[in-house]
């Protein structure tokens, strides 16, 4: 059986009454080349134990399992159990568990089912749901590198540079945590059902050290939420909405002793500024 072939996919699917679902974004692969490069590309390896989220009916499950040590596939929707068995009974280096794997302790998995091989992420997103994933992939920091399929403007957006449109609170937390790198476009023709979006292949390379010291994270990844609250207004605004025990004016100079014009934008600022910033503030709450 072939797993990116349409036929056999809706052979596969009505043997075993499946019917996608919209609530899950359920849109399974139609063309081989794009499992097969993205495991290529992801890096894959024998020495490599990959943990992938939402493996549908199995094609880059399938493309995993035939490069990597172990691989460990987290699927939501039950009833794919007995459709996974049929495609990919075969690997003996492949465990399924059935779950949330927003629900799940990633870095206790990572540790129990891969011993001393390699960690890497590699996933085809669901697109309702991508942001959260990645966010735990990310947070997770026991991955060498997190590879996924995403929607184009999501992939655009995580890769964008401070003063661009796309910039924002989340490209932040990507690129804190990783550098990312946009592998490959995907059409939305090589998909069944076919989504309205293009999607890309983006690939994380997680950091093994931090772009900057950053005294405090929470206060960090605070200070980067309200810079991009309000989009549209001053920096000194959409932090006098997540401050208010610091008047504007204290916060203005906050934002000047940083070496920031007082009407700057938020979306000008690098993770380095934020750094910056988020330290004048801690001292600014701590006086």
């Amino acid at each position: 059986m072939e797993l990116t072939n349409i036929h056999d996919i809706k052979e596969l699917l009505d043997r075993h009454g499946f019917h996608f679902s919209k609530a899950k974004g359920q849109n399974f692969l139609t063309q081989a080349w794009v499992p097969q490069r993205m495991a290529r590309e992801a890096g894959v390896e024998q020495d490599c134990g990959v943990l992938e989220v939402g493996p549908g009916i199995g094609p880059l499950t399938q493309q995993l399992c035939l490069r990597a040590g172990k691989v460990v596939a987290v699927e939501l929707d039950q009833r794919l159990r007995p459709v996974l068995a049929e495609t990919l009974g075969e690997f003996d280096n492949l465990e399924l568990v059935f779950g949330d794997v927003l629900k799940l302790d990633v870095p206790a998995l990572v540790r129990e089912k891969f011993g001393d091989l390699r960690p890497k992420a590699c996933a085809n997103l669901p697109y309702y749901i991508t942001s959260d994933i990645l966010a735990a992939l990310l947070e997770a920091r026991c991955f060498e590198s997190v590879t996924v399929m995403v929607q184009k403007e999501v992939a655009q957006r995580i890769c964008a540079a401070p003063g661009s449109a796309a910039y924002g609170a989340f490209t932040v937390f990507c690129q804190y945590h990783a550098q990312p790198e946009i592998l490959f476009d995907v059409p939305a023709g090589c998909f069944i059902p076919q989504p309205k979006v293009t999607s890309a292949v983006l690939h994380l390379a997680v950091r093994r050290q931090p772009v900057c010291p950053v005294r405090d994270e929470q206060l960090f990844f605070r200070v980067v939420r309200a810079s991009f609250a309000q989009r549209r207004k001053t920096l000194v605004n959409g932090l006098a909405g997540a401050f208010g025990g610091l008047s504007k004016e204290r916060l203005t100079q906050c934002v000047t002793d940083c070496g920031f014009a007082p009407n700057v934008r938020g979306e000008t600022l690098s993770i380095p500024d934020f750094s910056r910033l988020a330290d004048a503030i801690g001292n600014a709450l701590r006086e």
